[in-house]
Protein backbone atom coordinates (compact mmCIF):
# COMPACT_ATOMS: atom_id res chain seq x y z
CA UNK A 1 0.00 0.00 0.00
CA UNK A 2 1.44 2.94 -0.96
CA UNK A 3 1.23 6.89 0.63
CA UNK A 4 1.51 9.74 -0.67
CA UNK A 5 2.90 12.90 1.10
CA UNK A 6 0.85 15.86 0.33
CA UNK A 7 3.05 18.70 -1.33
CA UNK A 8 2.62 22.20 0.63
CA UNK A 9 0.35 24.74 -1.15
CA UNK A 10 2.45 27.12 -2.84
CA UNK A 11 2.75 30.60 -0.82
CA UNK A 12 0.77 33.60 -2.45
CA UNK A 13 3.12 35.37 -4.43
CA UNK A 14 4.80 38.74 -2.45
CA UNK A 15 2.66 41.82 -3.41
CA UNK A 16 4.53 44.48 -5.96
CA UNK A 17 5.83 47.26 -4.31
CA UNK A 18 3.92 50.28 -4.97
CA UNK A 19 6.08 53.45 -6.24
CA UNK A 20 6.84 55.61 -3.76
CA UNK A 21 5.27 59.24 -4.64
CA UNK A 22 7.55 61.44 -5.48
CA UNK A 23 10.69 59.64 -5.38
CA UNK A 24 12.24 60.98 -8.72
CA UNK A 25 11.12 64.61 -7.71
CA UNK A 26 12.87 63.78 -4.10
CA UNK A 27 15.95 62.62 -5.30
CA UNK A 28 16.37 65.52 -7.77
CA UNK A 29 15.60 68.21 -4.82
CA UNK A 30 18.50 66.41 -3.14
CA UNK A 31 20.89 66.15 -5.81
CA UNK A 32 19.86 70.31 -6.61
CA UNK A 33 20.39 70.68 -2.25
CA UNK A 34 24.05 69.12 -2.56
CA UNK A 35 24.88 71.45 -5.75
CA UNK A 36 23.35 74.75 -4.33
CA UNK A 37 26.32 75.98 -2.34
CA UNK A 38 28.97 75.71 -5.50
CA UNK A 39 26.15 77.10 -7.81
CA UNK A 40 26.08 80.07 -5.16
CA UNK A 41 29.95 80.37 -4.42
CA UNK A 42 30.19 81.22 -8.24
CA UNK A 43 27.30 83.10 -8.70
CA UNK A 44 28.69 85.19 -5.39
CA UNK A 45 32.24 85.45 -6.55
CA UNK A 46 32.39 85.14 -10.31
CA UNK A 47 28.91 85.70 -11.58
CA UNK A 48 28.38 89.10 -10.10
CA UNK A 49 31.55 90.12 -10.43
CA UNK A 50 31.67 89.66 -14.11
CA UNK A 51 27.95 91.28 -14.72
CA UNK A 52 29.09 94.43 -12.74
CA UNK A 53 32.33 94.79 -14.69
CA UNK A 54 30.67 94.39 -18.27
CA UNK A 55 27.77 97.37 -16.77
CA UNK A 56 30.89 99.15 -15.67
CA UNK A 57 31.92 99.42 -18.68
CA UNK A 58 28.77 101.17 -19.91
CA UNK A 59 28.96 103.96 -17.07
CA UNK A 60 30.85 106.86 -16.09
CA UNK A 61 32.45 105.41 -13.42
CA UNK A 62 34.70 107.56 -11.06
CA UNK A 63 36.15 107.80 -7.28
CA UNK A 64 32.68 110.48 -6.94
CA UNK A 65 30.39 107.22 -7.64
CA UNK A 66 31.94 105.50 -4.34
CA UNK A 67 30.53 108.83 -2.63
CA UNK A 68 27.27 109.72 -4.14
CA UNK A 69 26.22 106.32 -6.03
CA UNK A 70 25.64 107.74 -9.30
CA UNK A 71 27.19 106.39 -12.78
CA UNK A 72 25.21 107.48 -15.81
CA UNK A 73 25.52 105.47 -18.57
CA UNK A 74 27.14 106.70 -21.18
CA UNK A 75 26.66 104.32 -23.39
CA UNK A 76 30.24 103.02 -25.75
CA UNK A 77 32.00 105.78 -24.85
CA UNK A 78 34.77 104.20 -22.73
CA UNK A 79 34.75 101.40 -25.11
CA UNK A 80 35.54 104.15 -28.26
CA UNK A 81 38.08 105.94 -25.49
CA UNK A 82 40.18 102.56 -25.38
CA UNK A 83 39.93 101.27 -28.09
CA UNK A 84 40.85 104.28 -29.95
CA UNK A 85 43.92 104.74 -27.65
CA UNK A 86 47.41 104.00 -28.87
CA UNK A 87 48.71 102.62 -25.84
CA UNK A 88 46.06 99.57 -25.90
CA UNK A 89 46.94 98.77 -29.29
CA UNK A 90 50.53 98.36 -28.02
CA UNK A 91 49.56 96.77 -25.15
CA UNK A 92 47.41 93.74 -27.33
CA UNK A 93 50.55 93.63 -29.33
CA UNK A 94 52.72 92.68 -26.39
CA UNK A 95 50.27 90.81 -24.67
CA UNK A 96 50.76 88.61 -27.31
CA UNK A 97 54.12 88.39 -27.71
CA UNK A 98 54.46 88.31 -24.29
CA UNK A 99 52.13 85.35 -23.95
CA UNK A 100 53.35 83.16 -26.57
CA UNK A 101 57.08 83.82 -26.29
CA UNK A 102 56.55 82.81 -22.71
CA UNK A 103 54.59 79.48 -23.49
CA UNK A 104 56.89 78.15 -25.99
CA UNK A 105 59.91 78.84 -24.02
CA UNK A 106 58.13 76.75 -20.94
CA UNK A 107 57.12 74.10 -22.77
CA UNK A 108 59.73 72.95 -24.75
CA UNK A 109 62.46 73.55 -21.84
CA UNK A 110 60.19 71.97 -19.78
CA UNK A 111 59.36 69.16 -21.90
CA UNK A 112 62.88 68.79 -22.60
CA UNK A 113 63.44 68.53 -18.95
CA UNK A 114 60.85 65.80 -18.42
CA UNK A 115 62.48 63.18 -20.79
CA UNK A 116 65.56 63.82 -19.06
CA UNK A 117 64.37 63.27 -15.87
CA UNK A 118 62.52 60.63 -17.23
CA UNK A 119 65.80 58.26 -17.02
CA UNK A 120 66.06 57.45 -13.45
CA UNK A 121 69.90 58.42 -12.21
CA UNK A 122 71.29 59.27 -8.68
CA UNK A 123 70.30 62.45 -7.28
CA UNK A 124 67.24 62.77 -9.94
CA UNK A 125 64.77 63.18 -7.10
CA UNK A 126 66.78 66.11 -5.26
CA UNK A 127 67.40 68.01 -8.35
CA UNK A 128 63.84 68.12 -9.59
CA UNK A 129 62.95 68.91 -6.32
CA UNK A 130 65.37 71.96 -6.44
CA UNK A 131 64.10 72.81 -9.84
CA UNK A 132 60.90 73.42 -8.26
CA UNK A 133 61.95 76.01 -6.67
CA UNK A 134 61.18 79.07 -8.51
CA UNK A 135 57.74 77.84 -9.40
CA UNK A 136 57.72 77.73 -5.75
CA UNK A 137 58.87 81.12 -4.74
CA UNK A 138 56.29 84.18 -4.84
CA UNK A 139 56.15 85.71 -8.29
CA UNK A 140 56.92 89.64 -6.87
CA UNK A 141 60.06 87.95 -4.47
CA UNK A 142 61.28 86.01 -7.76
CA UNK A 143 60.99 89.24 -10.38
CA UNK A 144 62.54 91.68 -7.54
CA UNK A 145 65.78 89.11 -7.34
CA UNK A 146 65.81 89.08 -11.04
CA UNK A 147 65.24 92.87 -10.65
CA UNK A 148 68.48 93.03 -9.00
CA UNK A 149 70.41 90.29 -11.09
CA UNK A 150 69.34 92.20 -14.22
CA UNK A 151 70.75 95.90 -13.26
CA UNK A 152 72.53 97.21 -15.81
CA UNK A 153 75.47 98.79 -13.53
CA UNK A 154 75.19 96.49 -10.52
CA UNK A 155 73.66 93.15 -12.02
CA UNK A 156 75.37 89.83 -11.57
CA UNK A 157 74.21 89.22 -15.01
CA UNK A 158 75.67 91.80 -16.62
CA UNK A 159 79.03 91.52 -14.35
CA UNK A 160 79.35 87.67 -15.77
CA UNK A 161 78.99 88.91 -19.42
CA UNK A 162 81.54 91.47 -18.76
CA UNK A 163 83.63 88.95 -17.14
CA UNK A 164 83.74 85.78 -19.62
CA UNK A 165 83.89 88.76 -22.95
CA UNK A 166 80.44 88.70 -23.91
CA UNK A 167 79.33 92.26 -23.16
CA UNK A 168 82.23 95.35 -22.63
CA UNK A 169 79.20 97.77 -21.08
CA UNK A 170 76.87 95.71 -20.26
CA UNK A 171 73.26 94.27 -21.42
CA UNK A 172 70.71 97.07 -20.50
CA UNK A 173 67.84 94.53 -19.52
CA UNK A 174 65.29 96.55 -17.91
CA UNK A 175 65.71 100.00 -18.71
CA UNK A 176 66.20 99.74 -23.42
CA UNK A 177 62.53 99.44 -24.96
CA UNK A 178 64.25 96.88 -27.28
CA UNK A 179 64.83 94.50 -24.70
CA UNK A 180 62.84 95.10 -21.60
CA UNK A 181 59.55 92.77 -23.20
CA UNK A 182 62.47 90.42 -23.89
CA UNK A 183 63.90 90.49 -20.10
CA UNK A 184 60.10 89.85 -19.13
CA UNK A 185 59.53 86.77 -21.26
CA UNK A 186 62.99 85.14 -20.20
CA UNK A 187 62.10 86.03 -16.23
CA UNK A 188 58.76 84.39 -17.05
CA UNK A 189 59.75 81.69 -18.72
CA UNK A 190 62.13 80.64 -15.61
CA UNK A 191 59.10 80.52 -13.30
CA UNK A 192 57.20 78.56 -15.34
CA UNK A 193 59.80 75.99 -16.25
CA UNK A 194 58.94 73.30 -13.10
CA UNK A 195 55.15 73.56 -13.44
CA UNK A 196 55.78 72.16 -17.45
CA UNK A 197 58.12 69.92 -16.03
CA UNK A 198 56.36 68.49 -13.44
CA UNK A 199 53.15 68.16 -15.51
CA UNK A 200 54.91 66.66 -18.90
CA UNK A 201 57.38 63.96 -16.49
CA UNK A 202 54.07 62.58 -14.58
CA UNK A 203 52.49 62.01 -18.39
CA UNK A 204 55.64 60.31 -19.37
CA UNK A 205 55.57 58.02 -16.38
CA UNK A 206 52.21 56.71 -18.12
CA UNK A 207 53.63 56.08 -21.30
CA UNK A 208 53.66 52.25 -21.20
CA UNK A 209 56.97 50.92 -21.89
CA UNK A 210 56.03 48.03 -24.13
CA UNK A 211 55.78 50.86 -27.18
CA UNK A 212 58.85 52.21 -26.58
CA UNK A 213 60.20 48.51 -27.01
CA UNK A 214 58.54 47.53 -30.06
CA UNK A 215 59.59 51.19 -31.92
CA UNK A 216 63.36 49.87 -30.45
CA UNK A 217 62.80 46.21 -32.17
CA UNK A 218 61.33 47.61 -35.22
CA UNK A 219 64.57 50.22 -35.72
CA UNK A 220 63.22 53.46 -34.88
CA UNK A 221 65.72 55.95 -33.60
CA UNK A 222 65.38 58.30 -30.72
CA UNK A 223 64.04 61.41 -32.36
CA UNK A 224 61.51 58.98 -34.21
CA UNK A 225 60.33 57.27 -31.38
CA UNK A 226 59.82 60.83 -29.99
CA UNK A 227 58.02 62.41 -32.85
CA UNK A 228 55.51 59.00 -33.23
CA UNK A 229 54.90 57.34 -29.71
CA UNK A 230 56.03 60.40 -27.34
CA UNK A 231 54.30 63.24 -28.54
CA UNK A 232 51.14 61.67 -29.60
CA UNK A 233 50.43 59.80 -26.58
CA UNK A 234 51.28 62.72 -24.61
CA UNK A 235 48.71 64.78 -26.20
CA UNK A 236 46.34 65.25 -24.24
CA UNK A 237 48.81 66.33 -21.09
CA UNK A 238 50.54 68.78 -23.93
CA UNK A 239 46.96 70.55 -24.06
CA UNK A 240 46.32 71.13 -20.52
CA UNK A 241 49.90 72.22 -19.46
CA UNK A 242 49.20 74.68 -22.48
CA UNK A 243 45.43 75.55 -21.76
CA UNK A 244 46.97 76.41 -17.95
CA UNK A 245 50.02 78.89 -18.75
CA UNK A 246 47.86 80.52 -21.17
CA UNK A 247 45.74 81.36 -18.78
CA UNK A 248 47.94 82.01 -15.98
CA UNK A 249 50.31 84.53 -18.81
CA UNK A 250 47.64 86.49 -20.62
CA UNK A 251 46.62 87.82 -17.42
CA UNK A 252 49.74 88.21 -15.61
CA UNK A 253 50.31 91.80 -13.43
CA UNK A 254 52.62 91.13 -10.84
CA UNK A 255 55.50 89.94 -12.56
CA UNK A 256 55.72 92.86 -14.64
CA UNK A 257 54.63 95.53 -12.12
CA UNK A 258 57.52 94.46 -9.93
CA UNK A 259 60.07 94.11 -12.13
CA UNK A 260 59.34 97.00 -15.12
CA UNK A 261 56.58 98.92 -14.21
CA UNK A 262 55.11 98.60 -17.52
CA UNK A 263 58.56 100.36 -18.56
CA UNK A 264 60.25 101.85 -19.92
CA UNK A 265 58.28 104.10 -22.02
CA UNK A 266 55.82 101.43 -22.07
CA UNK A 267 57.28 98.91 -23.87
CA UNK A 268 56.07 96.17 -21.08
CA UNK A 269 52.78 97.32 -21.33
CA UNK A 270 49.79 94.23 -21.20
CA UNK A 271 46.54 94.21 -20.85
CA UNK A 272 47.10 93.25 -17.26
CA UNK A 273 49.05 96.14 -16.54
CA UNK A 274 47.03 98.45 -18.32
CA UNK A 275 44.07 97.47 -16.25
CA UNK A 276 45.66 98.21 -13.30
CA UNK A 277 47.31 101.36 -15.22
CA UNK A 278 43.51 102.91 -15.91
CA UNK A 279 41.67 101.83 -12.92
CA UNK A 280 44.08 102.29 -9.75
CA UNK A 281 46.52 104.89 -11.30
CA UNK A 282 44.15 106.93 -13.23
CA UNK A 283 40.81 106.04 -11.63
CA UNK A 284 39.42 105.65 -14.81
CA UNK A 285 37.44 102.29 -13.23
CA UNK A 286 34.85 102.76 -16.85
CA UNK A 287 37.73 102.25 -18.97
CA UNK A 288 39.87 99.59 -16.96
CA UNK A 289 36.61 97.64 -17.16
CA UNK A 290 37.00 97.72 -20.68
CA UNK A 291 40.53 96.34 -21.02
CA UNK A 292 39.40 93.70 -18.02
CA UNK A 293 36.11 92.53 -20.50
CA UNK A 294 38.86 92.40 -23.53
CA UNK A 295 40.41 89.87 -21.44
CA UNK A 296 37.63 87.91 -19.94
CA UNK A 297 36.56 87.48 -24.52
CA UNK A 298 39.71 86.63 -25.54
CA UNK A 299 40.24 83.66 -22.62
CA UNK A 300 36.51 83.13 -23.40
CA UNK A 301 37.36 82.42 -27.33
CA UNK A 302 40.95 80.03 -26.05
CA UNK A 303 38.32 78.17 -23.77
CA UNK A 304 35.72 77.40 -26.22
CA UNK A 305 38.39 76.35 -28.70
CA UNK A 306 40.31 73.94 -26.42
CA UNK A 307 36.64 72.64 -25.13
CA UNK A 308 35.51 72.11 -29.10
CA UNK A 309 39.43 70.33 -29.76
CA UNK A 310 38.88 68.29 -26.51
CA UNK A 311 35.40 67.00 -27.78
CA UNK A 312 36.57 66.09 -31.10
CA UNK A 313 39.52 64.31 -29.80
CA UNK A 314 37.38 62.20 -27.65
CA UNK A 315 35.40 61.68 -30.65
CA UNK A 316 38.06 60.54 -33.00
CA UNK A 317 38.95 58.05 -29.71
CA UNK A 318 35.91 56.34 -29.94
Amino acid sequence: MTTTVPTPAEAPPAPAPRPRRGGAAGRRLWSWLFVAPAVVYLLAFFGYPLVRNVLMSFQSFTPRTYFTGEAPFNGLDNWRHVLEDELFGDALWQTILFTVGSLAGQFVLGLALAVFFSRRFRLSGVIRAVLLLPWLVPMVVSAVVWRRIMDEDHGILNSFLQTVGLSQDGVPWLSSPSVALLSAILVNIWIGIPFNMVILYGGLQEIPRELYEAASLDGAGPWRTFRSITLPTLRPVVTVVLVLGFMSTIKILDLVLALTGGGPADSTQTLGTLTYQLSFLRLDFGAGAVVGNVLILISAVFAVLYLRANRADAARGK
